[in-house]
């Protein structure tokens, strides 16, 4: 049976609204995810939260009374609370009927099985936790077989990257690394490594790319170092006809992905 939290000074409430800072994540292990769509996505997948925070006005939900149920017979807390305390925890105005507690995960390379998949996701230094969950929405979208993340990223496990993958951060493998571990272990086996770069007059229409293909995607600011485009087996540019000189890092992904998933399920 759920326990009831209406007290904003339940020292449960501060404990889990620490985790929208990264310092606090990071001692817990743990963050924060919100929606029935997400918390959803998560239990099929086998992940199932710590903590589940639900409104009493969505207690009726069928869905919300299936993760309550699932949650407690897995040995996890449901807990009823006030639309105010979920937003309070989830930091919006008009918060999700559900707010679920899930323990941080994450993978080495030595875990990643380059052939379970043709098309792989690699961002370099992303900052904008917005970009990072599309790119994982992009990801699952694709059937990409995950996303590596080189150097200083955004934390994908923060409340906004979190929320903005849709669920994706549940059915895409995050692996974070840096530069010269990743690329030693790429070269170890079969992958085509290419950059997105505007530094390059080749149309990314006209490349041919080899499953697995490995596609690299800079920093939003500053693209990519010069040594990381010297280590790709290609380059390539999407053509700007407008006054842009360049897309949006999750946007020009995306192109990208459809690009090469189009060519290799043409064969």
């Amino acid at each position: 049976m759920p326990r009831e939290i209406t007290a904003f000074s339940n020292p449960l409430i501060k404990q889990v609204r620490d985790l929208r800072d990264k310092r606090h994540r990071r001692a817990a292990g743990q963050f924060l995810a919100e929606g029935l769509r997400i918390l959803t996505e998560a239990r099929d997948t086998g992940r199932l939260p710590r903590l589940l925070f639900f409104a009493a006005a969505s207690a009726g939900h069928p869905l919300v009374r299936e993760l309550v149920v699932t949650v407690e017979d897995s040995g996890g807390e449901a807990i009823q609370t006030t639309p105010d305390i979920l937003s309070k925890l989830s930091g919006k105005d008009n918060p999700q009927a559900v707010v679920g507690v899930f323990d941080e995960f994450g993978g080495i390379l030595a875990d990643l099985d380059r052939g379970a998949s043709g098309i792989w996701l690699v961002a370099e230094r992303l900052r904008d936790p917005g970009n990072l969950g599309t790119i994982l929405r992009t990801g699952d979208a694709v059937g990409a077989g995950g996303l590596i993340l080189i150097g200083e990223c955004v934390d994908p496990f923060s409340v906004e990257a979190v929320r903005a993958s849709m669920g994706a951060l549940f059915t895409v493998p995050v692996v974070r690394s840096e530069w010269a571990p990743f690329l030693d272990w790429l070269r170890a086996g079969p992958g085509q490594l290419v950059g997105l770069s505007l530094d390059t007059a080749h149309d990314y229409r006209s490349a041919r790319y080899a499953a697995p293909t490995f596609l690299l995607t800079g920093n939003e600011a500053q693209g990519m170092p010069d040594e990381y485009a010297a280590a790709c087996d290609l380059l390539v540019k999407i053509p700007m006809l407008g006054k842009a000189d360049s897309l949006n890092a999750a946007v020009a992904t995306a192109v990208m992905a459809y690009e090469v998933l189009g060519q290799q399920r043409q064969g």
